[in-house]
This record gives C-alpha cells, sequence and structure tokens, in this order.
C-alpha cells in the first residue's frame, strides 16, 4: 500500500477544465534589447498562475479562466484583449474604479529582457498597489465559482499570488477551502520571487505563509530554490550556482517534503542548468503514489526563458485531466516547457501536435 493517494479527477460536467487564480501584468519586453536602454516596447499578458491557464487553453484546447482584478482604465483594457486573445474565459475577471493615477489602484507592470549567452535574462516588475494584490476574503463568491451550476475539474495558484499581500494569501486559502469541499484538485506552484518577499518579511515570512497553504494542496510545483526558501527544505550536493543537480537528491528532497505534508498526492521540480543563457539543460523529476518518475536533462536552446516552469505545469496538468499515465504528463510538461521557451513572452506558442512531437524525440527539421 503506497503511501500517497492518487489525483482523482472529477467526472462530472463541470463549466471549466481548470480556474486559476492570479495576477496578469501587462509585460513589457524590449526584444534583443535592454530595459534601460530600449527605445520601444513590445507588449504581452503574463503571470505565474495565468500563464497555466492560458497554455491548458492554447495549446491543450481546454476550458479555462482566470480570476483576477484590474483597474479599470485603458492599460486594463488592453491587458483584458490580451487574455481574450489567448482564450481565456474573462467572466471571473473583476474591475477597480481608477483614481485617474493610480494612488490607490493600478495595473501591474513587468519590465522584462531575454538574455543571451553570457548575459542573463532580467526582470523589473512594477506591481505595488495593483488591483488584485487588494482582494480580500469575500470578494469572490467561491462556493458559487466552484458550486454545481459552475465548477471547475482543477484549480491552480501559487506562491507569487500569496506574496502580493497578506490578504491574498487568505484569499488563495479561502478558495482552496472551496475547491477541496468540491472534490476539486488543487495544485500550487512556490514560484518564490525575493523582490516580493524581501520587503514583507523575507524568507521566514514566505515559508510561515506556504506551509500553511501547502497543507491544502494536491499537486505541488517548483524547483530547488523554490523548495528551500518556501518550505525550508534543503536539497543536498546542489552548490549555489545549481551547476551539478544530484538525482539522489532531488529524490530525498521530494520524498522529505510529501513526508511533511501528507496531503500531497503529486510533488514535481523542475531540473534546470543554465549554462549560457541561451542554452539551458532542461528535464524534470517527480513523486506520485510513492514512486520517482524523472525525465534526464537535455540540453535545448533558449529564446526567452520566461514561462519555462508554468508551460511545465499546463503540460503535466493537461495530462493528469486526460487521464493519461504520469510518465507520459511528466514527460509532456517537459516537452510544452520546452517548446515555451522557443517563442516570445510569458505564455505558451505550441501546439499539441509540436509536443507531442517533441515528446517522440523529433527533429527540428522542417514541417511543410
Amino acid at each position: 500500500m503506497t503511501a500517497m493517494k492518487p489525483i482523482l479527477v472529477p467526472d462530472s460536467a463541470r463549466r471549466w477544465d481548470c480556474l486559476s487564480l492570479g495576477e496578469v501584468m501587462l509585460r513589457l519586453d524590449p526584444g534583443e534589447g535592454r530595459v534601460h536602454t530600449t527605445r520601444k516596447f513590445e507588449v504581452w499578458e503574463g503571470g505565474g498562475e495565468y500563464n497555466v491557464a492560458r497554455g491548458l487553453r492554447r495549446c491543450f484546447g481546454l476550458r479555462t479562466a482566470i480570476a483576477t482584478v484590474l483597474a479599470e482604465n485603458p492599460v486594463g483594457r488592453l491587458v483584458e484583449d490580451l487574455i481574450l486573445q489567448g482564450g481565456i474565459d474573462t467572466a471571473l475577471l473583476k474591475w477597480a474604479p481608477y483614481d485617474g493615477v493610480g494612488r490607490t489602484v493600478r495595473n501591474g507592470l513587468n519590465f522584462t529582457e531575454r538574455g543571451f549567452g553570457v548575459r542573463a535574462a532580467a526582470g523589473c516588475s512594477d506591481r505595488g498597489h495593483t488591483a488584485i494584490s487588494q482582494v480580500k476574503p469575500g470578494d469572490f463568491d467561491w462556493p458559487s465559482i466552484f458550486g454545481n451550476r459552475n465548477g471547475t475539474k482543477w484549480f491552480h495558484t501559487g506562491g507569487i499570488f500569496a506574496a502580493l499581500s497578506a490578504s491574498t494569501a487568505a484569499v488563495a486559502s479561502e478558495a482552496m477551502d472551496a475547491a477541496r469541499s468540491h472534490s476539486t484538485p488543487v495544485s500550487y506552484d512556490l514560484n518564490f520571487r525575493d523582490s516580493l518577499w524581501k520587503s514583507i518579511g523575507g524568507k521566514a515570512k514566505a515559508q510561515e505563509v506556504n506551509r500553511e497553504l501547502v497543507r491544502k494542496v494536491d499537486m505541488l510545483l517548483g524547483n530547488e530554490e523554490d523548495f528551500s526558501a518556501m518550505l525550508g527544505v534543503h536539497i543536498k550536493g546542489v552548490g549555489e550556482d545549481f551547476a551539478e543537480l544530484p538525482i539522489a537528491g532531488y529524490e530525498q528532497m521530494l520524498r522529505e517534503v510529501a513526508a511533511s505534508y501528507p496531503n500531497l498526492k503529486l510533488v514535481a521540480s523542475t531540473l534546470r542548468t543554465a549554462h549560457t543563457a541561451s542554452r539551458n539543460a532542461w528535464g524534470a523529476i517527480a513523486l506520485y503514489e510513492d514512486k520517482i518518475f524523472h525525465v534526464a536533462q537535455r540540453d535545448i536552446d533558449i529564446l526567452d526563458r520566461v514561462g519555462g516552469g508554468d508551460s511545465f505545469a499546463s503540460g503535466l496538468i493537461y495530462g493528469l485531466l486526460a487521464g493519461k499515465p504520469i510518465e507520459w504528463a511528466v514527460r509532456c510538461g517537459v516537452a510544452h516547457g520546452a517548446l515555451a521557451m522557443t517563442t516570445p513572452g510569458d505564455t505558451s506558442m505550441a501546439t499539441l501536435a509540436e509536443v507531442e512531437r517533441a515528446m517522440l524525440g523529433g527533429s527540428a527539421r522542417i514541417a511543410r
């Protein structure tokens, strides 16, 4: 008898296949240039939790929604337009009145440069006092959202949303409780961001918040830094540069996390070694039903690394929702993440056919 129970996907008819809760920012991308020297930006929408729902919709064809809040102004409407282009249901998007200046409420901006070669990718977010950071328990009618007239087969949120303010962590907890009461699997991506936590208590506060939230989660995602910073679980044999990633150490880390949180049914970590900004080794490891599933690292070329972990999450979730074997789901996540990092922006532009081809080790010969 295994210590970990399997994830059971609801078989009843529900409005959505996946619902995500989190912030959606406007990303300003200088392309091949630098943020501090550019004269033009291309815009995308993005957010750690949102990217998962968008990948599930655009690549895998599932019905997804985002629960978020935007400030009612032209920038907010631009973000909404980008969300609509991604095919995401905006029924749960709320609008906050804008004061004309942004003293009380505003939309988040994320300036991100992709990096190249020895120049690492870099980001500078401008997200203080954003509309979604001010959401409080009771603002979303979770019993109705997860209830019989609506409902979702999967719920996803993460550590970025939980770090936006003291109230957002409470909202995440409230949503998780409602999801669990309707037998909806809950996934949570730790997604540690030092910039979000450093002014509100740092890693100590991050661990206090996340240790409570993880007790309500079915599937936990992260990387070695996330598990260390957010839960205080360290991996043995890894240096600060993450040049070597010992699989035995990862297995021990995942088992330690599962033992500490017996509610968890699946724990997964991406495996990334950044040789340069544009050349990474990429893979994953997961613990499910007390068994380890490992997709060995493989060198891949990177155009834009942002969102690779989110695309891993959406590929993994798709496999579970589609009733595929866990080995298939993990390989799907790795392939989808790799493809997402070959295009600009936070979100995936891959197709399911491309993901399946990559899973089979298909070459990059022209398809025509």
